[in-house]
């Protein structure tokens, strides 16, 4: 397990319960508001990185910190009691401690309160969010925060959209040639239909007059009156 959210959770009579040096590969713990009065119960942690230990009942005992999680390199001990700046002094001894908050303690309320703080801690970068030349602290990750996705979702949907498109208009222009070959084929087959009337009527004037109109009553079921007398003579 490397993150531990306990957020909420009611501390045993102020003190943490039930977390082992069996979690040693923890690197992000977070214990806000389940009335913690100390840490003293805190397993031995070295690859933990970032401790939230917001609003709670803190107010000392910060040596057990330097002790037992010395790669800290977050601490978030807002909304604490903490009052005076020397109950800090144990951080000294968390040489990567790069983030300190402590809004919402008394200490914020004392004069010089973070000229103090920094020249006490001076591996401090940011203090309540903000460095010592009161720039505010970058935004943290946004692959983290999920942005990353939205965005590749809203690209992929993006692409989809163009794929579909691209589909519609190749659909279109395959029905247009379907439809341009249907009308190639038809008027090919009226011209040989009109190429073989022309031929039959061509055919027609090269015979002799009589043989035509016979043929012309032949072609209509009728019988040419000559051939009638013919038979009436038999």
């Amino acid at each position: 397990v490397k993150e531990l959210v306990l957020d909420n959770c009611r501390s045993d009579d102020g003190k943490i319960v039930g977390l082992s040096s069996d979690f040693e590969n923890l690197e992000f713990l977070s214990m806000i508001n389940i009335n913690l009065l100390s840490v003293s119960n805190l397993p031995k942690l070295n690859k933990l990185r970032k401790l939230e230990l917001s609003d709670n009942r803190i107010s000392g005992g910060l040596e057990v910190l330097a002790e037992r999680t010395p790669n800290l390199t977050h601490l978030n001990l807002s909304g604490n009691k903490i009052k005076d700046i020397n109950t800090l002094e144990p951080l000294k001894k968390l040489p990567n401690l790069r983030s300190l908050d402590l809004f919402n303690c008394e200490v914020t309320m004392l004069i010089n309160y973070r000229e103090s703080v920094f020249t006490l801690l001076p591996q401090l970068t940011y203090l309540d969010g903000f460095d010592a030349d009161d720039e505010e602290a970058p935004d943290s990750d946004p692959e983290a925060d999920g942005d990353g996705l939205e965005d590749e979702y809203e690209n992929g949907e993006d692409d989809l959209d163009e794929e579909v498109i691209d589909d519609e208009e190749d659909e279109d222009d395959d029905l247009e040639g379907e439809e341009e070959e249907d009308g190639v084929d038809d008027e090919e087959e009226d011209e040989e239909e009109d190429g073989e009337e022309d031929e039959e009527d061509e055919a027609d004037d090269d015979l002799p007059r009589g043989e035509k109109r016979k043929r012309n009553l032949e072609d209509e079921g009728e019988e040419d009156p000559e051939d009638e007398e013919d038979d009436e003579d038999d």
